[in-house]
């Protein structure tokens, strides 16, 4: 019983610092510069990295969406071979078979191609810029089944299915480490709440009683 007083003591006095502390840090003032005085650098407001923090996050939520979509692209490049289209016009047609991110990545390309670029240099540019190792394995097998006259269907049939038992692997590998990532939460946060929801309303009744 009084080990049980003494960690509900404990929890709740760790809970008031938390709850404190928070409160103390939301009601200081921001400080102020003198009057034309600009910030020190690296020391620059916190204000002024949120826009370039928003920025950041919408472009690597593009990158995981054209990311997710790479194995459609390696699909509609096997199916477009197999109909007998060459390499360029088989990427065409697979940019106008998909829907997201990846498919203005490839039509802009496209353009580009259609202007009078090499297609090879400009593919080789959309992977350097989007940095995706699935699309420099795409890339590669476009230009290398190109150059040595190798089967695309086969190449990217066999890549689409590299890539899927490769992110099928990843994503068990994240479910067996979620166990471990939930761990924080439940030891600081609720476990916590359950002490002061189950040992609180006892510590009062033996005060009250022993009052």
């Amino acid at each position: 019983m009084i080990a049980m007083i003494s960690i509900g003591l404990v929890a709740a006095a760790a809970a008031c610092s938390a709850a404190g502390l928070a409160r103390a840090m939301r009601d200081r003032p921001a400080a102020r510069l003198p009057r034309g005085r600009s910030p020190e650098p690296g020391r620059q407001p916190l204000t002024s990295s949120r826009p370039t923090f928003f920025a950041s996050r919408a472009g690597r939520r593009r990158l995981a969406a054209i990311d997710a979509e790479i194995p459609q692209l390696l699909d509609l490049l096997a199916a477009g071979s197999s109909a007998g289209l060459a390499a360029p016009l088989a990427l065409r047609r697979a940019a106008d078979g998909l829907a997201g991110p990846l498919a203005d990545e490839v039509r802009a390309t496209v353009r580009v191609v259609d202007l009078g670029a090499r297609w090879r240099d400009e593919l080789d540019a959309l992977a350097e810029r989007l940095d995706l190792p699935d699309l420099r394995r795409t890339v590669a097998a476009l230009t290398r089944t190109e150059s040595l006259g190798t089967s695309l269907a086969q190449a990217t049939a066999e890549l689409a299915s590299s890539v899927r038992q490769a992110r099928r692997a990843a994503m068990a590998e994240r479910a067996r480490t979620a166990p471990v990532k939930m761990l924080f939460p439940l030891v600081f946060l609720v476990l916590p709440a359950f002490l002061l929801l189950t040992v609180v309303p006892v510590l009062l009744t033996t005060v009250r009683s022993i009052g």
